[in-house]
């Protein structure tokens, strides 16, 4: 049986790919901040599903990630979902700073210890939830943008790095657009090209389960951020981003 670490899974796409992989008969670790959320969770299945509350953000999280390996039994992917993101076009300081604590320091001590454990062990698949977003900077979530640029970055590096040492590692960087979470509060906003985490969490599933290096969730994303890329920074400081 197949063992996969979800950490990020008490809500939104992690959860939803919790689900999809549990169908598909993985046996799985599911790890977040909220152990009540877990629990209830791993009332689906507890043969197939351990559970470890834990925060990235703190120094003990690798200490737990282990102790949830353990009870896993080993592990063959592992997935890291968790990030937070707001809009703060008043550039409040607390918004900036805990977005980099969460999506580059909490991301940085999670790949890191996944990346140790499967050079370890010989191999094993490393997968993340990045962003589109990380593609181009944007004027109303600065930190936001800059820290998914990052982890875009930091894997490609750890790919790099694998194969220097010749390790039997796999990478997976999934970039959804907009999805309807509690990332998004889109009861009172309206965002473009909206998905659904049920179908995000299917076809982010069927790239790992092909092993594929990079998605763009959503084939109109994939033209986008292709545009994007195309734009001097001169013309995309002049765009209207209201959202």
């Amino acid at each position: 049986m197949k063992r996969a670490i979800i950490v990020g899974a008490t809500s939104g796409i992690g959860q939803e790919i919790a689900k999809v992989l549990l169908a598909q008969g993985w046996k799985i670790g599911i790890a977040g901040r909220r152990k009540e959320l877990l629990t209830a969770f791993q009332e689906r299945n507890p043969e197939q599903i351990a559970t470890q509350a834990l925060d990235v953000t703190q120094k003990d999280a690798v200490l737990k990630l282990n102790g949830l390996i353990e009870q896993l039994g080993g592990m063959d992917l592992f997935l890291l979902c968790s990030g937070i993101g707001k809009q703060n076009r008043d550039l409040q300081p607390e918004i900036e700073i805990d977005t980099a604590r969460t999506n580059v320091g909490g991301f940085t001590r999670m790949t890191n210890a996944a990346y140790t454990y499967f050079r370890q062990q010989g191999g094993g698949h490393l997968a993340v939830i990045s962003s589109i977003a990380g593609t181009k900077g944007l004027g109303v979530a600065p930190a936001y943008s800059a820290t998914k640029r990052f982890q875009n970055i930091y894997i490609d590096s750890l790919e790099q790095l694998a194969y220097m040492q010749k390790l039997k590692i796999r990478f997976t960087d999934i970039k959804p657009g907009f999805v309807d979470t509690a990332l998004l509060d889109s009861s009172e906003k309206t965002y473009p090209l909206l998905m659904k985490p049920e179908k995000v969490a299917k076809i982010a599933v069927n790239a790992l389960n092909k092993k594929r290096r990079s998605v763009i969730i959503d084939w109109r994303y994939a033209i986008l951020t292709i545009m994007w890329r195309g734009i001097p920074s001169c013309l995309w400081k002049r765009l209207p981003v209201k959202n």
